[in-house]
Parts: C-alpha cells; sequence; structure tokens
C-alpha cells in the first residue's frame, strides 16, 4: 500500500517513498543508484498495483454478497494507453507520489513518460470502450471488459518521405506491471474439426463436433479503478497457447520444425491486432481472433455464473453482454453451442437465454465496414457454429414468411445467409437477431440504422432499437490530460464535473468574466507550446505558437474526408501566393494512421506531407501558414494534441460518421468545431449552440439525393466555380510532386468523376468559406475563448 492507515502528509510521503524504493531492490532487483527512468516507472507502477488489487478484491467482495447483475462489453479493442496518471487520478493519489518522487529528485510527468501505449486498440471503437470501462467503475457499477491480449499493438507509423511505413508496435516486450496473471482461470477453445450426425433441427444438440484441435486461452486482468478508488473492476484479456508445449507424436518422429510451427501456429492468435485479410490465410487468422476471444468470454462467464448461482435459466437476470459491432457476433452461435451442446438445454429455452442476456452496438452505416463471413470459411475454422447459424436463420425464415407471406425479396434482405456464387454470413444480421437490444451511438446514426441500414428488422422489432449517443471520460480527457484547465474549472465551480459533467453548465456565466477569459487563453497558450515542442521535435517544424491550431486528427479514411482539409490548405496557399492574406495566421496539424493495405488513405497521407513541405519551405508563407503531418497518433499524443488545438475538424460527409468522439475531446479541452451535420456534431451543436460552432455542407438527406443516378456531377461543380476548379487542379499537375510526376493524378479524376462517394467537392466552397469565418473570428481572442467557454 501508498499510505499508511495513520501519520500526516509527510508520513504518508516517506512511507511512498520506501514503498517505491522497495520495489526497485526486491521486485527489480536493482540498486538504487544503477535504476533508469523506465525501473522508476515499473516501481511505482507495482507500488500503486498493490492499491488496485486490494480495491479489486474488496469489489469483488462487495459484489459476491449483493448477488449482483454483471455486465460483460466484448470488444475487439480496448484503446487505453497509458495507465499510470488515469490511475493516480482514479485512486486520488497523484500529489503523493508527485511529492514522494520530487524527494527523491525525480519529475512525475517524467516518469510517466517511461510507459509504453498499451496498444490493444486503434481508433474510436477502442477508445470508447476504454472510457465505458471507467465510467461503469466510477459508477459503482460491476461492468467488465473481455479482449485480446496483442502482443504487437496496430502498428508503430513512421513518416519516410512523406510515405506512411509501419513499425512492429511490441509493447509487450518488457511485460506490463498492469497485468495480472490469470492462467490457473484458462480455458480450452476448440477450432477445425468436423460436425457428425448434423441434423440439428429439433434440439441443436444432436450433432457432434469431432476431430478439432484445442486452443488454450490464457487471461490476465487488467484493473480499472473508478474515480475515487472505491470500485476496481477488470479488463480480462487473453493470449493464445497451444495445448501442448509441442505435438510430443510429431515431436518424437523427429521433426522437430513441424513441432515448433504447430506451437508458434496457435500462438500467433494474440500476436497482433487486426491482420491482413486480403488473402485467405488472414482472413481465416482474423476469424480465428474474433471466435477465439468470444469464446474464451463465454466460457469465462459461464464459470462465473456457475459459481454464483447454476440456474441457466436466471442466467439473463445475472448477466448481460454487450457486443461492440459485429466483432464479437459469434457470440449468438457460441452462446448456442454451450447452452444446447455442453448444458444440454432444449434449443426454444436456449434462444431465449441467448437472446435475454445478449446486446448489440451498431458502429457504422458503410456497407464495406459490415463483416461477411464466407461460410465454407465458417465451415472450416468452426463448423459447428456454421451448423448452428444456419438452424438461426431456418427458424428465423420461418418467422419472417409468417408476418409477411410470400416477400422473397424481404426474405433475402432479412436472411443471416446471403446467398450467391458463395454463400456468406451476414455478421449484423446475426447480431440483431440474437440480440434483444440493438443501438446506434449517436442520434442521426441511430435513426440511419432503422431507416436505411436495416428498416426491415426495424420494421419488425420496433422495440429492438434505440439510441446511445457515445462518450467519453471527462478523468482522462481533461482532469488526466489538461490539469491546468482542470485546475481552473474546478476553482471556478467545484469539482463535481469530475464525477457529474452536467455541472459544467455553471461555466456559462464565466463566458463573459474577463479574469476568466483571460486564465482561459492563457492555460490554452501554455498547451500550444508543449505541444509545438512535441511538433519540432518528431517533425523538425516550428510552430508559431500565437496561429490557430487547426488540427485533425483521426484514423485516415477517405469517408473522414482528410482530403477536403488539404484542399482547403491548397487554396490558403495560392491565394497567399496571389497576395491575398488570410485574417489570421494558421498551423494545420494532422494525425492518424492509415490501414496497411488502404492505398487511398495512404496516398492522402503522402499528399499533406508534400504539401506540408512546398508551404513550409516557401519564404512568403512563414508568416501566415505552417502544416505538419504529427507521426503515430496514439492515446498520449492525443492527450498533448487535444489541449491544444483552437479548431477541431470534423468534416466527414453527413450520414457516414457512426458518432465521432473525438469531436467530443477537443469540445471538452477548449476548441471550436468546424463540422458536418454527422454523428454527435449534431448532439453537440444542440448543446453549444449554433452561433459557437461552424457548421457547412449538404446535410445526410442531402448526400442521399447526390447518390442517385444523375444527381453528383463534380465536373460541372469544378467547371462552373473558378474558386473549386483553381483549387483542384494542382492534382493535375506537379506542384505538390515534383519528385514523382503525376503522382497524385488519380486524386483528381476521383474528385471529378463518379467514384467520389464522399462528395468533396460538394461541399468544398461552403468549406472554404466557413473557414474563412474562422479565421475573422480567430482575430477576437477574447470573443474565440468566450466560445470555446461556452
Amino acid at each position: 500500500m501508498i499510505e499508511p492507515k495513520d501519520g500526516g502528509p509527510g508520513g504518508r510521503v516517506e512511507y511512498c517513498i520506501a514503498a517505491i524504493r522497495r520495489r526497485v531492490q526486491y521486485t527489480l532487483g536493482k540498486k538504487w543508484r544503477s535504476i533508469s527512468g523506465n525501473d522508476l516507472f515499473t516501481a511505482l507502477a507495482y507500488v500503486v498495483r498493490e492499491m488496485l488489487i486490494d480495491r479489486m478484491f474488496e469489489t469483488d467482495t462487495r459484489y459476491e454478497k449483493g448477488s449482483v447483475k454483471r455486465l460483460y462489453y466484448l470488444s475487439m479493442e480496448f484503446l487505453i494507453g497509458r495507465s499510470l496518471g488515469n490511475n493516480l487520478i482514479n485512486l486520488q493519489v497523484e500529489s503523493l507520489c508527485k511529492d514522494a518522487l520530487s524527494e527523491l529528485g525525480y519529475d512525475l510527468e517524467e516518469v510517466r513518460e517511461g510507459e509504453c501505449d498499451a496498444a490493444l486498440g486503434n481508433g474510436g471503437l477502442g477508445r470508447l470502450a476504454a472510457c465505458f470501462l471507467d465510467s461503469l467503475a466510477t459508477l459503482d457499477l460491476p461492468g467488465f471488459g473481455y479482449g485480446i491480449n496483442y502482443e504487437y499493438g496496430l502498428f508503430k507509423q513512421l513518416i519516410q518521405n512523406g510515405y506512411q511505413k509501419e513499425k512492429p508496435d511490441h509493447w509487450l516486450a518488457e511485460g506490463s506491471p498492469w497485468q495480472i496473471d490469470r492462467s490457473d482461470q484458462a480455458c480450452f477453445i476448440p477450432v477445425y474439426g468436423r460436425v457428425e450426425n448434423g441434423d440439428s433441427s429439433e434440439t441443436g444438440g444432436a450433432a457432434k463436433w469431432v476431430d478439432w484441435t484445442i486452443l488454450i486461452g490464457s487471461p490476465v486482468d487488467m484493473p480499472i479503478a473508478g474515480y475515487g478508488g472505491r470500485t476496481v473492476n477488470y479488463l480480462r484479456l487473453y493470449s493464445a497457447r497451444s495445448s501442448e508445449e509441442f505435438d510430443i507424436d510429431i515431436f518424437n518422429s523427429g521433426d522437430y520444425l513441424r513441432a515448433v510451427e504447430q506451437k508458434v501456429t496457435s500462438e500467433r492468435i494474440s500476436k497482433v491486432l487486426y491482420p491482413s485479410d486480403s488473402v485467405r490465410e488472414g482472413k481465416e487468422l482474423r476469424l480465428i481472433q474474433e471466435y477465439f476471444f468470444v469464446a474464451c468470454a463465454i466460457h469465462d462467464i459461464f464459470r462465473r455464473f456457475n459459481l454464483q448461482c447454476g440456474d441457466l435459466a436466471e442466467l439473463p437476470s445475472k448477466v448481460a453482454i454487450q457486443l461492440n459491432d459485429t466483432h464479437p457476433a459469434l457470440a449468438v452461435a457460441e452462446m448456442m453451442r454451450m447452452l444446447t451442446d455442453e448444458q444440454q438445454v432444449e434449443w426454444n429455452e436456449a434462444w431465449k437465454i441467448t437472446t435475454a442476456t445478449l446486446g448489440y452496438t451498431n458502429h457504422t452505416l458503410l456497407p464495406e465496414a459490415l463483416e461477411k463471413w464466407p461460410a465454407d470459411l465458417l465451415d472450416h475454422v468452426v463448423p459447428r457454429h456454421l451448423q448452428i447459424i444456419y438452424e438461426i436463420n431456418k427458424r428465423f425464415l420461418a418467422r419472417v414468411e409468417e408476418i409477411w407471406p410470400g416477400d422473397g425479396d424481404r426474405r433475402r434482405r432479412m436472411s443471416i445467409v446471403e446467398e450467391g456464387e458463395k454463400k456468406q454470413i451476414r455478421m449484423a444480421n446475426l447480431a440483431i437477431v440474437g440480440s434483444h437490444s440493438v443501438n446506434g451511438v449517436a442520434k442521426l446514426h441511430s435513426e440511419l440504422i432503422k431507416t436505411k441500414l436495416v428498416p426491415d428488422f426495424a420494421e419488425m422489432w420496433p422495440e429492438k432499437f434505440s439510441n446511445k449517443t457515445n462518450g467519453i471520460t471527462q478523468r482522462r480527457w481533461l482532469l488526466h490530460s489538461n490539469p491546468a484547465l482542470a485546475k481552473l474549472i474546478t476553482g471556478a465551480v467545484g469539482d463535481g464535473w469530475i464525477t457529474d459533467l452536467d455541472r459544467l453548465e455553471q461555466l456559462v456565466p464565466l463566458a463573459d468574466d474577463a479574469a476568466f477569459l483571460d486564465e482561459f487563453i492563457r492555460i490554452k497558450g501554455e498547451n500550444k507550446e508543449r505541444f509545438a515542442r512535441v511538433v519540432r521535435d518528431t517533425t523538425m517544424i516550428e510552430l508559431d505558437r500565437s496561429s490557430l491550431f487547426d488540427v485533425q486528427a483521426k484514423r485516415i479514411h477517405l469517408y473522414k474526408r482528410q482530403l477536403l482539409n488539404v484542399l482547403h490548405v491548397i487554396h490558403r496557399y495560392l491565394e497567399l501566393k496571389d497576395g491575398v492574406t488570410p485574417p489570421a495566421p494558421r498551423s494545420w496539424l494532422f494525425a492518424g494512421k492509415a490501414a496497411p493495405g488502404y492505398w487511398e488513405a495512404k496516398q492522402v497521407i503522402k499528399l499533406i506531407n508534400n504539401v506540408a513541405t512546398v508551404i513550409n519551405s516557401d519564404r512568403a508563407c512563414r508568416e501566415w501558414m505552417r502544416v505538419a503531418f504529427v507521426p503515430d497518433y496514439r492515446v498520449s499524443l492525443a492527450e498533448k494534441m487535444i489541449p491544444a488545438a483552437d479548431l477541431s475538424e470534423q468534416i466527414s460527409t453527413a450520414g457516414m460518421e457512426a458518432s465521432g468522439t473525438g469531436n467530443m475531446k477537443f469540445a471538452l479541452n477548449g476548441a471550436l468545431t468546424i463540422g458536418t451535420l454527422d454523428g454527435a456534431n449534431i448532439e453537440i451543436l444542440e448543446e453549444v449552440g449554433e452561433e459557437n460552432i461552424f457548421i457547412f455542407g449538404k446535410k445526410a438527406e442531402e448526400i442521399e439525393q447526390l447518390t442517385r443516378p444523375g444527381g453528383y456531377n463534380p465536373r460541372a461543380i469544378c467547371e462552373g466555380n473558378e474558386k473549386v476548379r483553381r483549387t483542384v487542379e494542382p492534382l493535375d499537375g506537379d506542384l505538390f510532386c515534383p519528385g514523382e510526376p503525376g503522382l497524385f493524378k488519380w486524386m483528381y479524376d476521383r474528385l471529378l468523376g463518379q467514384e467520389d462517394h464522399y462528395f468533396h467537392l460538394a461541399d468544398l466552397e461552403a468549406y472554404i468559406e466557413t473557414q474563412r469565418a474562422v479565421g475573422e473570428q480567430f482575430t477576437d481572442l477574447r470573443e474565440w475563448a468566450h466560445k470555446a467557454v461556452l
């Protein structure tokens, strides 16, 4: 423990110092004089871990006494970032540890830098999952996460000659002090094999799955502390292990290399987040990952439930399982397999239990992002599950036929099985059919799910569908990442906002308080100074700290329209070269990773960097413009970048962003938003008022009209608008690629052709004009701060 049970502040600090020294000596086995910064981080982390484990045991005892219903959140990603700072804040021992380290001659901020980001996710999906766990614990709710303990994250992003290059992110190379080994609770997961006696039409349990290969799921727990430290839940992550160290028969036959290869093949399942699925081997690995973590989670949930209760009819009253997108959708089939095959429950009763237990969150309206798996691949990997899915679908379609007799088109649309040259399993349909609740993640998104994505399901089960607008945790994204602003807010309205964000409404009168605004501006300036040093150290680009920091930080994807942002930068550059000065100096800052196989997104990164090279080396621009792409966007970088932003770019094509949570993080840190009426931008507009946000562009219904035949003619827009034509033309030439002629010609052709599904030119002029209003507003810093506070 960090704290003795009695004694004053001095005694607590001395006790903390002694605890750190003990860990250096007895856990790390090092002499004090030989420790590194990473050693000090590890020692402090183990001291904090003692507190977490004590509180975790106390929490579990409280849950057992209360016989509580437990929520289990299944997600392929948990983008946690670094844990030390968040744990210190939530346990409310940050100042104590800061004082202890100071007496030892160390700075807490420098010690924090010794921690690697936990590379367990990529973007908003994983960050949302991490925020949920924090909030559940803060609300003293029994909520737990299940996922995969990836040894390698997505990748570390390097920029070489303007191109994204991927480097392995081996974040677990030295282990993690936050992970508690639970290998004694490992589970056995069958995979491959075949099914005997395949008719399961009545009980679902008549078939036998045989000749499978066994994988071992070995868990570790990462404690998740709620604010105040009363409740500590956990995130359980599974690593894949082979069923034996080696297949002894292969080994004894002398084929040592094949024995090793079999072991390595099993263990690669938890090696890397999102293996490339461009070839069948990658698809198979991805499918096994999804099945593996779902099977481990369901097995563990049943194990705990049997200890607690044992009457399977009571499962829905004691267990809630939430599926974070379609990646865990095989939970529907695995629940049915466990109940019918393992527990001998009759099919109809098993189906009642399954649907009452499962809930499904949809995260996308993009057709290409809705998962489908080839039936033959499922038959190869999980043959019993495919059989169960077929049985679920047969019974479901019979019900559809009862409601809409003779409507073959509707049956085809609603079927879990997509018929064609090769059968595919629609995982979203499986998740909807197998859940009692389906939610979208923003008001517009949830409405479009019902009206555009799956209207047949919404008509059949209107009571299933609801909206749950995504959110973020203010502990991580304000209290931890922006301590100076957090202190200012607490001094003005108290600390109630830390657990009740609605308390920030008390700031409204202070938006007209000159002293408060001046301090707000000063803090923003300090945050910009801090982030400018990060940009200089990583890109060699010097920023003007007084310029408008215009930030777009998110996964690189054409629908998120980083390209639209770059077109505006090109427009301003061409204007400046013509002698038209902008209202205010501006620094455009981009960050985000492109999927390794997403060529177009990687080309957008190259364009951003090439445009930056031209502008940053042009003396005429020095006073007015800077452009930087900051590599390797991750949680710890976001914690420095977001507090520094003046303007938050949320410019996705209307109707295509499910929610977005980056927009919330930027707004919470005092950035104004420029955005389309998309995702949670709509709710932000309703909260802050239209005068305190910059909205532009086509609405979702107008975009829908453009998708119709003949509805969109970008070439006519270009030919009829000199501003648009002049902005786009450089992509047809070599202004930004003199060393690689014609490099961006494909972008020009795409923008002017019918293949631009994100309608860049439809919104370009409105975006340029709204950005001019942004620049003019920034010339009045006091008024800008007034809007930012609101």
